[in-house]
């Protein structure tokens, strides 16, 4: 079983375009594969869970679409706030956040609070988030801290640079294991970059929206197959 399993959740639009319905109502059914496999991860025993929900280029969508993603957002949280804190899944958003509504920031600030305690898994939606942008943050970070002399350049290193990413909070549970990407696109779009350096990849042809709790479980199958060498033999 990966310990982290991270989730390109591709395809809603498409799935909506389909069976001739606005791109917006795949978003809205979407929203019901989040809460299964959130569940489904949880009762697996996954210990980290995160979901790419929105990416620095998804900006670039009609503002109509934009609108009814942060609603769906803010309900999301409202609704499920309770069942993950009596689950013990904490609550993590990685992303620059700064860019999101007002309204939606202040849900999520409430939600993160709520849930700081729980320890049993932890769920993280990257929102507004792009891999690079995290990488030369954390490249800021490390440059600010040898220049005001809170760190040596000699004892920079792979963890060094590990906590300074958004990612950290996960701590022992940061690197992913397993990345799947609904849809069929094989491509990493901008998503965990570092993170992803020695994950397993799997890539359903399955739309978002169709992906079951039953396809997760495949894609788990799937990774249990594998072979992980870490550039071993």
């Amino acid at each position: 079983m990966p310990k982290h399993i991270a989730i390109i959740m591709d395809g809603n639009g498409r799935w909506a375009q389909a069976r001739g319905y606005p791109r917006f109502y795949g978003h809205i059914r979407g929203v019901t594969r989040v809460k299964e496999v959130v569940r489904t991860s949880r009762e697996l025993g996954v210990k980290a869970l995160t979901l790419y929900a929105f990416s620095t280029e998804n900006w670039k969508r009609p503002e109509d679409e934009l609108k009814v993603l942060w609603a769906l957002l803010r309900k999301y949280i409202r609704k499920e706030v309770k069942e993950l804190k009596k689950n013990g899944i904490r609550l993590h958003v990685i992303g620059e956040i700064e860019r999101l509504p007002e309204a939606a920031q202040r849900e999520l600030k409430g939600a993160l609070e709520e849930l700081s305690d729980c320890s049993e898994m932890h769920l993280t939606f990257a929102l507004s988030y792009g891999g690079r942008t995290e990488i030369l943050d954390a490249a800021r970070k490390i440059v600010s801290d040898c220049s005001e002399g809170r760190l040596n350049i000699s004892d920079i290193s792979e963890k060094v640079f590990s906590d300074r990413l958004w990612t950290s909070p996960l701590g022992e549970y940061a690197d992913v294991d397993l990345m799947i990407r609904t849809s069929g696109e094989q491509r990493l779009s901008n998503f965990l970059l570092w993170q992803c350096s020695y994950a397993e990849f799997d890539f359903p042809a399955v739309l978002w929206p169709d992906f079951t709790s039953e396809e997760l479980k495949k894609s788990l199958q799937r990774f249990g197959e594998r072979n992980r060498r870490f550039g071993g033999v």
